[in-house]
């Protein structure tokens, strides 16, 4: 009974490890002009202005919206999620604002003035 209990304790541990070394490494901080907003690493940036930037993404998607790990990731580095309407969603960390627009394959960051 006990080695049961072990081996469950061990798979368990070792998930959660496995989730947070994958979640949590997998985006960096963007630029200033997003205010530090995280980024996934797997996207590729196709355009910028001084306000937005736009991303090829493959995990974005316009029915399911960001991944869940995206939004751990985005709460913990202190962004609170605010009100949605359709694809986008807005993200606010102090007085700074986000836009977060997921389209297929694309992801659509806009900081509000």
């Amino acid at each position: 009974m006990k080695r049961t209990w072990g081996w469950i304790l061990g798979i368990v541990l070792f998930s959660g490890l496995f989730f947070y070394f994958t979640t949590f490494f997998s985006y960096e901080a963007s630029s200033a002009a997003l205010s530090g907003f995280p980024v996934p690493k797997s996207a590729k940036l196709t355009e910028e202005n001084e306000a937005a930037k736009l991303y090829e993404w493959s995990r974005a998607s316009e029915e399911k919206g960001i991944p869940f790990g995206y939004e751990v990731v985005l709460k913990a580095n202190g962004w609170e999620k605010g009100s949605r309407q359709g694809a986008s969603v807005r993200y606010t960390k102090g007085e700074e604002q986000i836009d977060v627009i997921s389209a297929s394959n694309r992801l659509i960051l806009i900081r509000i003035q």
